[in-house]
């Protein structure tokens, strides 16, 4: 057992469970990586890739694709918000990330029969729903499993290990399509088909590393509140951060939309996949060093460079008409990926270190930004189909930009605070 001093002044105990360590990560750290890749490459081959197929082989409009988009994200991470809260309350939270785990993989495999976007839809639902049931637990039972100053190296190899398995489901898919003998400039029904068939089995195998080698920790708290949206004791810091998040999610909209901008500009199959791996590379090459330099530097600084960045990026899709140009884009977005998806996770932990409320704090995160992703995602559509294709990337740029400057505004409130500032 063990002792921390909460930002109340109250004196909370914690449950230790003895733990391997491998490469100074819990066990638990590590094992969810392995879970992350597999889960992650089997993602990459079907349902991130569902755009491409709706656009492609079913004629669905960029505004319905971008309906669906957002309604799936939206309802997953209300579910986080969900699902968070109920691993407080039962105190359990490894079986909620298992259960996650298995309606995503369970459901990949019946994708191979889609033949209509109603049907994609439905799957693409489906498959969120399990994700949002699993990412809140998970991120509070891996909080729970870290020492405090390495959260970020923590959340950081998680993103790694993620991204590195959609380096391997791209590269793959290249591999699929190279098999053709042609450069196919579309894709085709048979080609999702073998997609689909490849990714079943990675993410079946993820389960049994969750059932024998993940431990639970209990989270150590009172009396839990009833289910609510409300901010109600939670420090100013933690609400103000949701709020900077909110703005810059409403111009984050769906990747879908950067796969059929890189389609634009002349790229085949082949190539947005080996593209693809190439971005996700970076990400998961940067990912480990990002989350270290925000444990030295701060976690608000390390994400107000990555939102700089995005800026430029989306900056740039707004006007590149180039493949060199977007092979380019889509490294440095990358690198925007590496220093705020693990970080960001890693700074709610810092501004929750109760370990009774770090699952409503994941849920409360992840909802703002769920939130905000429908209307990013309808408004990215609509702008692309009665404006210009461009106009989704300079209106994200805005937002980013704006995300900057109310963080650096916080940043100066907020000085003399560690997670954010040094």
């Amino acid at each position: 057992m063990s002792s921390e001093v909460d930002s109340q002044g109250t004196i909370e105990v914690t449950k230790e469970v003895p733990q391997h360590r491998f490469f100074g990560l819990s066990q638990n750290v590590f094992v969810f990586g392995f879970v992350s890749m597999l889960t992650d490459f089997s993602s990459e081959l079907t349902v991130k890739i569902l755009p491409l197929f709706l656009a492609n082989v079913l004629g669905v409009k960029p505004s319905i694709i971008g309906f669906i988009e957002g309604l799936a994200e939206t309802a997953a991470t209300l579910l986080k918000w969900v699902f968070g809260w109920l691993s407080d309350r039962l105190s359990r939270r490894k079986w909620l990330a298992f259960t996650g785990y298995g309606i995503s993989s369970l459901s990949k495999p019946f994708l191979y029969f889609v033949s209509s976007w109603p049907g994609a839809a439905a799957l693409r639902f489906l498959d969120r729903t399990g994700k949002g049931i699993r990412s809140s637990p998970k991120d509070a039972l891996l909080a729970d499993s870290s020492s405090k100053h390495k959260l970020g190296r923590s959340f950081g190899y998680g993103r790694s290990m993620d991204t590195l398995g959609s380096v391997f489901s791209m590269l793959a898919a290249a591999g699929i399509v190279a098999s053709t003998g042609a450069a196919a400039v579309v894709l085709t029904r048979p080609m999702y088909q073998k997609l689909v068939l490849m990714a079943t089995v990675p993410a079946l195998v993820a389960l049994p590393l969750i059932v024998f080698f993940v431990r639970e920790i209990a989270p150590q708290h009172g009396p839990v509140s009833t289910l609510s949206l409300s901010l109600r004791g939670f420090d100013w810091r933690f609400k103000a951060f949701l709020a900077i998040m909110v703005v810059f999610t409403l111009g984050n909209s769906s990747d879908a939309f950067l796969l059929l901008r890189a389609q634009n500009a002349g790229l085949d199959i082949a190539q947005i996949f080996l593209m693809l791996a190439m971005w996700k590379g970076v990400t998961s090459a940067l990912g480990i060093p990002a989350g270290i330099l925000s444990d030295r530097i701060g976690r608000g600084r390390v994400i107000r460079a990555g939102w700089i960045i995005y800026a430029g990026v989306y900056l740039g899709f707004a006007f590149a008409n180039k493949t060199w140009q977007i092979w380019g884009l889509y490294a440095l977005y990358g690198v925007f990926y590496a220093m705020t998806e693990g970080i960001g996770s890693a700074l709610v932990a810092d501004l929750v270190p109760e370990s009774g409320k770090r699952g409503t704090a994941f849920g409360l995160y992840n909802a703002a930004i769920g939130i905000s992703a429908l209307p990013a995602s309808l408004i990215a559509g609509l702008l692309w189909q009665h404006v210009n294709p461009g106009a989704p990337f300079l209106f994200g740029a805005i937002l980013a930009v704006v995300s900057v400057i109310a963080m650096t505004v916080l940043m100066s409130l907020d000085g003399k605070v560690p997670s954010f500032s040094s």
